[in-house]
């Protein structure tokens, strides 16, 4: 999948739509987010470790990250530029409803 296939996928399936990167050597130790995320990297690379199982992103590799799902990062050398889709997740409804 290319750029643009990646954008389209990520519009027709709700994602927010962001650009970003992050300097070389950077860790983000086990985290979570409170929504569904979907990367592309398009430049340099990224691992990220799952479930005590590390994976290298590199350009043109892309991966989804569920929310709430324990995760690790770490940037390679040269840093990494991405996109990077976000979707967040609705809260079942209650079926009462509780407005004035």
């Amino acid at each position: 999948m290319n750029q643009s296939e990646f954008e389209a996928d990520l519009r027709r399936q709700g994602y927010q739509i962001f650009y970003g990167g992050l300097q070389a050597g950077i860790v983000n130790p086990d985290h979570t987010h409170d929504w569904d995320a979907r990367v592309m990297v398009i430049g340099g690379e990224i691992t990220l470790t799952r479930g005590g199982k590390a994976e290298t992103f590199r350009v043109g590799d892309s991966c989804a990250v569920a929310a709430g799902e324990v995760h690790a990062e770490h940037v390679g050398p040269q840093g990494v530029a991405y996109i990077a889709g976000r979707r967040i997740r609705r809260r079942p409804a209650s079926g009462r409803d509780r407005s004035l």
